[in-house]
């Protein structure tokens, strides 16, 4: 079976290489890929040029623009990649009568309330990088092909930077940290999205019913501060040495930032588990692991 991967290189596509690898011939591009085979989200054409000389049974799209405040600033390549790009990977994929495997995001909602978001829940982004995640769901479910959109939130990885290894490096450095407390979601982590895509795709490859929008998390919530002190916990345990002495609680009010963010990140993953038979771990278990990785304490 061929699969095309684009995104590649990035927290997702790096675990996805290794996740989809037993199920067939991957093919792996990233934006620098601009040849006969394209990765560029940009290069509407040499996506279509890529799909139509692949003819891939199944596109795993983990490439987007995630720079939510610069987002703010550049709406139009933020609309190209995250909003448009989609759209054809759809329309081509459904002349292709294969699957498209897509991944979206919290901001799609306006973070209001305090219970988990469901996938029939009213949409409503507060900024520009949300409104363009919501323009290529809408496009990818409006076309017609088989599909698996994946909404998750608060990503991370081991690989590259990420908010845990941030406040790690600045734990060592200072004695007091102030943190965003009145946000709250789940952090998930490259490695779950990958595999937990990889066990959905197999049984979707069996039963196209199983086509549809999904809200990928890992279990239980928490705050930005919560996440903090609970990855300066578990570091102090794996015997790092740290400055900090207090992790103070602050309101988003107190760190202004070009584009608005929700509060309530909260998904609803039910729908998931129920359907392919999922049971999804606390984001303390991934988080833990990350930070053992990163101490290099895994015993």
């Amino acid at each position: 079976m061929n699969i095309l991967l684009l995104g590649k290189n990035g927290q997702v596509g790096w675990e996805l290489q290794r996740a989809l690898a037993p199920l067939g011939s991957v093919v792996a591009l990233d934006l620098d890929d601009c040849g006969d085979l394209c990765g560029d989200l940009q290069d509407q054409e040499g996506l279509r040029r890529t799909l139509r000389t692949l003819k891939p049974a199944i596109t795993v799209n983990a490439a987007a623009w995630t720079a939510v405040d610069k987002a703010e600033e550049e709406k139009e390549a933020a609309t190209r990649i995250n909003g448009l790009a989609p759209a054809i990977l759809a329309e081509e994929i459904r002349r292709l009568n294969g699957w498209l495997i897509h991944y979206s995001s919290d901001y799609v909602y306006d973070g209001s309330g305090h219970l988990p978001w469901t996938e029939t829940a009213p949409t409503g982004p507060l900024n520009h990088y949300g409104k363009s995640k919501l323009q290529g769901d809408e496009a990818i479910m409006a076309s017609g092909c088989r599909h698996l959109i994946f909404r998750t939130s608060w990503v991370y990885a081991r690989r590259g930077n990420n908010f845990a290894k941030t406040m790690l490096r600045l734990a060592r450095e200072r004695e007091i940290l102030q943190v965003i407390e009145d946000q709250v979601g789940a952090p998930a982590g490259a490695d779950l999205i990958a595999d937990v895509t990889a066990h959905c795709l197999r049984s979707a490859l069996k039963d196209e019913t199983l086509s549809g929008l999904y809200h990928l998390a890992p279990s239980g919530t928490t705050s930005w501060h919560g996440y903090a002190s609970f990855v300066v916990e578990k570091a102090r345990e794996a015997g790092e040495i740290l400055a900090v002495r207090e992790i103070r609680p602050i309101p988003t009010s107190a760190y202004p930032t070009p584009a608005q963010r929700p509060l309530n990140s909260r998904l609803h993953t039910r729908k998931l588990e129920t359907r392919f038979g999922l049971h999804l771990p606390s984001w303390q278990d991934g988080v833990h692991r990350m930070i053992q990785e990163i101490t290099g304490k895994t015993s």
